[in-house]
């Protein structure tokens, strides 16, 4: 599998985020999107997503399913968690499982993510690091190719982290691929990084 991006560009606001855009990332490798705030590494994150058109260029998927779209064969996390505080914790990843297609029942996705002790409580009262790790636990839930992840260590003490690294790697034995907007590192080895707004 490889996703690949020609010439791509994008506008938000009126203004040129970035424009002739192109890079390659195959299964089994992480891309890291680095660059100064306002860079677009956000907006790339969320063109890929479908969340955004593109202004220019194209993008393609070789070796996914010819039959769904890029971003029907990815997983977007964003800055926000999507999750309704009133359903509890394993009603919001069942929620997620049912829309996008289940693959690994909850209680195992919740396990894998240190979550299986706050199944039943109501998402209203997690911490900002546990509304982090319900997100990831939709990765797990869910199988698809392509994780899009928007700065994914945000909120995450040292031991969530560890959690999302050891997540990023099985994704990544699997021959799934991963493209990362970052300030930093994320604790993979041998990635590749793309730095937008670069001089």
């Amino acid at each position: 599998m490889r996703l690949e991006a020609n010439g791509l560009a994008c506008i938000r606001g009126g203004r040129e985020v970035f424009s002739g855009l192109g890079f390659a990332v195959a299964g089994g490798e992480a891309l890291l999107v680095t660059g100064r705030n306002g860079s677009g590494k956000s907006s790339l994150l969320r063109l890929i997503a479908g969340l955004v058109r593109p202004a220019g260029g194209g993008l393609n998927l070789d070796g996914g399913n010819p039959e769904l779209t890029i971003p029907e064969q990815a997983h977007y996390l964003g800055h926000q968690d999507a999750f309704k505080p009133s359903l509890t914790v394993v009603e919001n990843l069942g929620f997620w499982s049912r829309y996008l297609g289940r693959a690994q029942p909850a209680p195992e996705a919740l396990a894998a993510v240190g979550l299986a002790g706050l199944a039943d409580l109501p998402a209203a009262y997690l911490s900002a690091g546990q509304r982090r790790r319900l997100s990831l636990a939709r990765l797990m839930a869910v199988h698809r190719p392509v994780w899009l992840l928007d700065e994914p260590t945000s909120a995450l003490d040292d031991d969530a982290q560890q959690i999302l690294v050891r997540l990023m790697r099985q994704h990544l034995a699997n021959d799934g691929l991963i493209v990362a907007a970052t300030h930093g590192p994320v604790g993979l080895d041998g990635t590749r990084e793309l730095r937008l707004g670069a001089p």
